[in-house]
């Protein structure tokens, strides 16, 4: 998922200028485009499409998402936007689980981890129980990303804080070592998505077809979809064969000279090349008198898996109720975060100086939080102005069941890739997505397959994107340069994608 600068930018301000002129000119023709049964016609498509447009132009997600926004508002003829679509998104159930999890949870549970030093106290005892050599060390950046799978900007700045010194000891190239971050980050997180992504992804497809009437439903989809997961699955499995050099043959040219090059001559960069500073990523304020241990991590983080995963695992495999299987990711959350203050007080670190923590932690993803609620709100104007009705009425004969979950994935990679965030393609693929999948075939395997393609694809262009957080975040915490990651990942993400979409269309034609 992609974030954006605080400051707008002149991009920003032309965007919002196309915003203030589309309102204005709604005025003079709010309520007199042509309106079918259950949608605007060439119309529909206008808000998601010119809301992607922009961002590829621009590449200001924020702005961009505005602009969809106030587009609906003139193609429906309700101007009043806040009152219309926004306030209705945004105080919705779902929306205020996402902040309850993601703003206050999740942010909150990193904020106090730097306070207490936890994270980075738990990956210096495991990696001095596990790191031998380059392969070792490669491995445990593995096990890292796997380990902090909250979410995939999170995982990168923790993961890649915490392994580069060892790394770098064991002369891992940093193109190496950025590929090892990147790949066990978003690819992870929906893999293990004990985590923000299977609430937010609940909150977009509740309603859209009838396998989603609640969001409960809607977040178990999420978990029983990830075997069909075949990106995610095959990048975590290619990124072990890479760590362990097991693979029969390195894609890229670039990455093998790198590997090569660190071996032979210890240049964990190329000459020329620009790294990123990372000294802002691995700076903690864990206070002095403070003795910071494994608990501070292991408490927390065992909270939140063993509250989630166990009633998960309990009604899904032992009592056989698959539809009914309940994912307490938020109760997990919530937990977690008392753990972590209970921890950290009982040690005895000030009241004050962990809600400070708290609080910096908060502020660390307000501006995540923003997209979240603007990329709702469109799926609210989508489905206002019928959308997914359109494209129903217009592909949802002509495309064969075996190639939609292929379309579905190289559409969310183009997206994400151009734009930098996953959560943003979410917003404008998945309300349309579902019910022309459905239109196509409703059986639930078809259903999962084609949820699977879009979360995978849109974790492709995020992670792949140079102007992804997660690309730019795993650049920072190991001191890689930029474009030498994004062009030394490229060849093995694309192996992955490759091959992810391969098993879909043989899946489909096999079983569906």
């Amino acid at each position: 998922m992609a974030s954006e600068s605080s400051s707008l930018t002149t991009k920003s301000w032309i965007n919002i200028g196309i915003a203030i002129a589309i309102i204005a000119l709604g005025w003079a023709f709010a309520g007199s485009l042509p309106h079918y049964d259950d949608h605007y016609g060439i119309w529909s498509i206008m808000p998601p499409f010119v809301a992607i447009l922009l961002a590829f132009l621009t590449r200001d997600v924020i702005s961009s998402l505005f602009v969809g926004i106030a587009l609906g508002g003139v193609i429906t003829g309700n101007l009043n936007i806040p009152q219309e679509f926004l306030i209705p998104a945004i105080g919705t159930h779902e929306f205020a689980l996402i902040l309850i999890v993601y703003l206050w949870a999740l942010g909150g549970l990193i904020g106090i981890w730097t306070r207490t030093g936890g994270a980075e106290r738990f990956a210096t005892w495991a990696g001095s129980l596990m790191i031998r050599g380059p392969k070792t060390a490669k491995f445990f950046t593995w096990v890292m990303g796997l380990v902090f799978h909250q979410g995939g900007t999170v995982s990168t700045v923790l993961t890649g804080a915490t392994v580069r010194p060892t790394a770098d000891k064991y002369k891992v190239s940093h193109e190496e070592l950025a590929f090892m971050v990147d790949s066990t980050a978003s690819p992870a997180a929906v893999v293990i998505p004990f985590n923000i992504w299977p609430i937010y992804v609940g909150g977009l497809v509740v309603g859209t077809i009838p396998l989603f009437d609640t969001t409960q439903q809607a977040v178990t989809f999420f978990f029983q979809s990830i075997p069909f997961n075949f990106y995610a699955i095959v990048t975590i499995l290619i990124t072990l064969l890479f760590a362990w050099e097991k693979l029969p043959w390195v894609p890229g040219k670039q990455m093998r000279s790198a590997i090569k090059r660190s071996r032979e001559t210890g240049e964990l960069d190329r000459p020329d090349a620009l790294p990123l500073a990372a000294d802002e990523l691995t700076e903690l304020k864990v206070p002095k008198d403070y003795k910071s241990g494994i608990i501070d991590f292991i408490g927390p983080i065992g909270t939140l898996l063993g509250v989630a995963i166990v009633p998960f695992l309990y009604t899904f495999f032992i009592m056989g109720q698959r539809e009914d299987a309940s994912v307490l990711i938020a109760e997990a959350f919530i937990l977690a975060v008392l753990a972590a203050f209970a921890i950290a007080k009982i040690k005895g670190m000030p009241l004050k100086t962990i809600m400070d923590g708290f609080i910096d932690g908060c502020k660390g993803v307000t501006i995540g939080a923003i997209i979240l609620g603007l990329a709702v709100t469109l799926k609210e104007v989508a489905d206002a102005v019928g959308t997914a009705a359109y494209v129903v009425d217009q592909l949802g004969d002509l495309i064969p069941a075996f190639i939609l979950p292929g379309i579905l994935t190289f559409l969310c990679m183009i997206i994400a890739f151009s734009t930098g965030t996953a959560f943003g393609t979410y917003a404008v693929i998945f309300p349309v997505a579902m019910p022309l999948a459905y239109a196509i075939d409703p059986s639930t395997l078809f259903i999962m397959i084609c949820f699977a393609a879009v979360v995978g694809g849109a974790v492709f262009g995020d992670k792949c994107s140079p102007i992804s957080d997660t690309t730019i975040l795993s650049s920072l915490a190991t001191g890689c340069d930029l474009m030498d990651h994004v062009r030394t990942q490229f060849p093995l993400a694309t192996a992955a994608a490759l091959i992810g979409l391969v098993l879909h269309a043989i899946v489909v034609i096999m079983f569906v």
